[in-house]
């Protein structure tokens, strides 16, 4: 699979995900108004890619004004700007947006530059993570002395990154252990990340999968169907509370209710020691179509309302681990992101 998102010195390339799973299309983004849409469409997604985008953004800005004879800086500025307030909850593109920005006091190739860095840092940094986080599934796997039936939420594979991913990092490195029996996969409404998204991956992957409604996933974990659930995050508070893709927080109060292991896949770069809590955390509420349309069908009556938030806040207290790249946090044990 070509990477999700990628820079090929003049322009950014990504793999539209709207059109998968039956059109695996890349496509080139020459303007940053053209990058703005694709994020605020969801064509390029998932926290770390939009680390990612928000650099690369700024280098596709001061390529254009290189070729127009236009003043850098206040590109980088209006770039940055119309950048940030695509998706408002997703920490990660602030982050990359300000690496790059911090760049150019040294030029604008030094941004370019650190805008590759990142591009190419993703892979390394989500390999580590995955493999810390095997690690972690290991030892459930020895309490059990049998391999894991795990459940995952939207798409955190790598589609949601450069190459590889978080979550689906996580069991990626699991499976190639040896450690997964089986994954569950909840579809993800209204937009259909993970039965679109992660079954897309799984199945290259060759790792055995079932996709199942959102609303039956905590029932699963009652019966006894789920050995831990594993999950990635847009934003984590000082104190371990974790913003994730909304049903996060209901898998969450299952995985306590039937005491199961609850993990977050984030990289450094997701936790916000900035925020202290979830209740600061802003959350994105998208196009009501999103939930009264399907496919571009409309399903409920015309003149049918819809309250459409893309995320909820899982509280630290439910939360088994954050895994990184450098560590373990156990926020239901009191660990919290600084230090």
């Amino acid at each position: 699979m070509s990477r999700t998102i990628d820079w090929d010195g003049r322009d950014i390339l990504i793999i539209d995900q709207t059109r998968l799973p039956h059109d695996e299309r890349t496509v080139r983004l020459h303007r940053v108004e053209e990058l703005a849409e694709a994020i605020t469409r969801l064509r390029v997604r998932g926290a770390p890619a939009l680390g990612v985008a928000g650099a690369l953004g700024l280098a596709l800005a001061i390529r254009r004004a290189q070729e127009a004879g236009q003043d850098i800086g206040s590109a980088v500025d209006a770039a940055a700007g119309t950048l940030a307030a695509t998706r408002p909850t997703a920490t990660n593109l602030a982050w990359g947006i300000n690496q790059a920005r911090e760049a150019l006091s040294a030029g604008p190739e030094a941004v370019v530059q650190r805008a590759v860095q990142l591009l190419e840092a993703d892979v390394a940094i989500n390999r580590a993570l995955a493999q810390r986080g095997a690690d972690l599934l290991g030892e459930r796997q020895a309490d059990l002395g049998r391999s894991l039936r795990l459940l995952t939420h939207c798409n955190t594979g790598s589609l949601a990154c450069v190459e590889w991913g978080t979550a689906l990092g996580i069991i990626r490195a699991a499976h190639e252990r040896g450690g997964v029996a089986d994954v569950l996969v909840t579809e993800t409404r209204p937009l259909l990340q993970g039965a679109r998204l992660t079954t897309w991956e799984l199945e290259r992957l060759g790792i055995p999968y079932r996709v199942v409604v959102d609303g039956a996933a905590p029932a699963l974990m009652q019966r006894g169907r789920v050995d831990a659930v594993v999950v990635g995050a847009d934003r984590v508070a000082a104190n371990g509370d974790v913003a994730n893709k909304i049903g996060t927080f209901s898998l969450a109060l299952a995985a306590r209710q039937a005491a199961i292991p609850f993990i977050v896949a984030a990289p450094e770069s997701t936790l916000d020691p900035a925020t202290a809590t979830g209740l600061d955390i802003l959350i994105e509420e998208r196009p009501e179509d999103e939930i009264l349309s399907v496919n571009g069908h409309r399903v409920a009556p015309a003149g049918a309302r819809a309250l459409n938030p893309a995320f909820d806040v899982t509280p630290a207290g439910l939360v088994t681990a954050i895994v990184t790249e450098r560590r373990v946090i156990r926020p239901a044990l009191g660990e919290g992101v600084i230090g």
